[in-house]
């Protein structure tokens, strides 16, 4: 009796508590998805930087590129293994901009004005990465395209879709879930869903 309990634990442990592994990506989206002409579209990392950063599309794209696979862990249980994400790692990017000491925290601005928050350490993590291809195809835009913020150590909102500027800040400022009563740092491994 005990012996199963073990091994179903440990069955259990490759993905967060509380969530049910699926191969399908569901499209989970408040709002409308944005349009947004490539030749209209720049990124910015601004706030408190020494270096602000503002790229189009073209510089963009055209920046050294990263490949990481990662797990999708959704706040409303479901979690997606084995994600092939490729684009720029963000941690390439923060260097250039080089954060000031008293940038702890950011807000993650993008088009539709949706907006979250990740401590800059969080950010600085080796599998963060500014994707715009997924699973070996442009991202479409309903799972973020053209540029997706992709955090694997945090629930799937604070990956935001459509983002368009880093600000880095000092103080950790709510984005629109976390000020509806979502937990501010989000770790699925923790169950952080809610306040």
């Amino acid at each position: 009796m005990f012996k199963k309990l073990i091994n179903i634990k440990k069955q259990n442990t490759n993905h967060p508590p509380g969530q049910i592994v699926t191969e399908k990506f569901p499209v989970l989206t408040f709002g409308e998805t944005p349009h947004i002409e490539l030749s209209q579209w720049s990124f910015t990392i601004s706030g408190l930087v020494k270096n602000k950063i503002k790229l189009n599309w073209d510089q963009f794209v055209q920046l050294p590129k990263s490949k990481v696979t990662s797990e999708f862990h959704c706040v409303t249980k479901w979690s997606r293994m084995k994600n092939i994400w490729e684009g720029v790692a963000l941690n390439d990017l923060l260097k250039i901009a080089n954060p000031l000491p008293k940038a702890h925290f950011a807000l993650i601005h993008c088009f539709g004005d949706y907006t979250t928050n990740l401590s800059t350490k969080c950010l600085l993590d080796d599998d963060v990465i500014l994707a715009y291809m997924h699973d070996n195809k442009p991202l479409h835009k309903d799972h973020g395209g053209p540029l997706r913020l992709v955090v694997p150590k945090r629930y799937g909102w604070k990956s935001a879709k459509w983002i368009k500027e880093i600000e880095l800040i000092n103080d950790n400022k709510p984005g629109f879930w976390e000020s509806r009563g979502y937990h501010m740092h989000g770790d699925p491994w923790q169950e952080q869903r809610f306040s």
